[in-house]
């Protein structure tokens, strides 16, 4: 089973987590349900936020990502693949 982690820093710390069930192709679910369990206002989706979130399975919403006034520096979402299966990076950096 996958999930998506949820993360509130404030002060550069993990103020407040939370994890949820999720399937790659529909984090938007989610979310969703994570931001309403931690009451937090749903952040606008960018470009940006796309494709980060393709690469590296990652990103980051700052205050300004919320239209709602929000009390922390930083949401930061990741896909957490509790799977066998791997994805592979395509930075040539990673090439061993």
């Amino acid at each position: 089973m996958s999930r998506l982690w949820l993360k509130i820093i404030k002060r550069h710390r993990i103020d407040r987590q939370q994890t949820a069930p999720c399937v790659w192709e529909d984090k938007d679910a989610s979310l969703r349900e994570l931001a309403k369990d931690m009451d937090l206002p749903m952040p606008i989706w960018l470009n940006k936020h796309e494709n980060e979130w393709k690469q590296y399975g990652r990103t980051a919403f700052l205050p300004e990502h919320f239209i709602e006034d929000v009390d922390f520096e930083q949401m930061e979402i990741e896909f957490l693949d509790d799977t066998d299966t791997k994805r592979k990076s395509k930075d040539p950096r990673n090439q061993f």
